[in-house]
């Protein structure tokens, strides 16, 4: 409990993070978010300080978790004009948004030369694990680094995976959420499909629950579809970016996947259609008769 804590990024899974940790005795020092109103309103919930500069944030915690949208949020953190790199040496950052492998092994890379540590602890779990120390994560850099924070780690997540070396969680990251949202757009074409046909749809989920259609997007996702109660638990917008992480990783590699690059024309039209901000099951507003084009 001797280690104090920051957080960099305070939307819903940070914050709720960050709460977490405080209840488990950890001083959470200092908060930073583009949204001034949110940091405020919890650094105050917290007792933390207010930071309005990213090197005020290094020079106030001992380890500072990152949850940033976007590479490009990631390296405006750890490589603009007031970064969190400065001072930074003995500090250890654990990033935890999912990003594309490449950006989280050029911030590692760029750690080690200011005598920092860098850890990916990528989340595969919803808001309400973030608040109850439920998350799974999967977990990359170095060995010895990662032993070092294991006690605050185990006091957020129900189920860790070590991976590797720099790059290799983010990467497990990508593939559990390229096969996720395929899994929710086969889901939205199956239940759309029944409804064109005039299927009860109560009596069609019960039935792929008990055959090979069963998932679990079909457990979290198949009422809201049906319902159309999109309220965001994990956006579009996330879904078509994270997709989109894992077809350049293909493409890297030299691998088409076809399914993939269909889910990810779904997800970006979605976008296109200002729908970005509903939930993943939101997709379904796609594939139902009578719904968005």
């Amino acid at each position: 409990m001797s280690q104090t804590v920051a957080f960099v990024g305070v939307g819903r899974m940070g914050a709720n993070m960050a709460r977490r940790l405080k209840d488990c005795g950890y001083t959470v020092a200092a908060v930073y978010d583009v949204n001034r109103e949110a940091a405020s309103a919890l650094a105050a919930e917290l007792g933390a300080k207010d930071c309005t500069s990213l090197a005020d944030v290094t020079a106030s915690a001992d380890v500072i978790f990152t949850v940033v949208t976007n590479d490009a949020a990631m390296r405006s953190i750890f490589f603009g004009a007031d970064n969190l790199f400065t001072g930074a040496a003995g500090k250890i950052f654990i990033n935890c948004a999912t990003l594309s492998p490449a950006i989280h092994r050029e911030v590692y890379d760029a750690a080690g030369k200011v005598g920092a540590h860098s850890l990916e602890a990528c989340m595969a779990s919803s808001i309400s694990h973030a608040r109850e120390g439920k998350l799974y994560l999967m977990l990359a850099g170095d060995q010895a680094i990662y032993d070092k924070v294991s006690a605050m780690i185990e006091q957020m997540s129900v189920n860790r995976r070590f991976i590797g070396g720099p790059g290799r969680a983010a990467e497990v990251k990508a593939l559990v959420n390229m096969v996720m949202n395929i899994n929710t757009a086969g889901l939205a074409e199956g239940l759309g499909l029944a409804a064109a046909l005039g299927h009860d749809l109560g009596m069609i989920r019960e039935v792929f629950s008990q055959t090979g259609a069963n998932s679990r997007v079909l457990e979290t996702d198949g009422g809201d579809m049906v319902a159309r109660e999109h309220d965001c638990w994990f956006s579009a917008d996330h879904a078509a970016k994270d997709s989109g992480i894992a077809a350049g990783l293909a493409s890297e590699v030299g691998l088409n996947l076809p399914l993939n690059n269909a889910t990810v024309a779904q997800y970006e039209k979605m976008v296109a259609l200002g729908l970005g901000g509903l939930d993943k099951s939101g997709i379904a507003e796609l594939t139902f008769k009578g719904r968005h084009a």
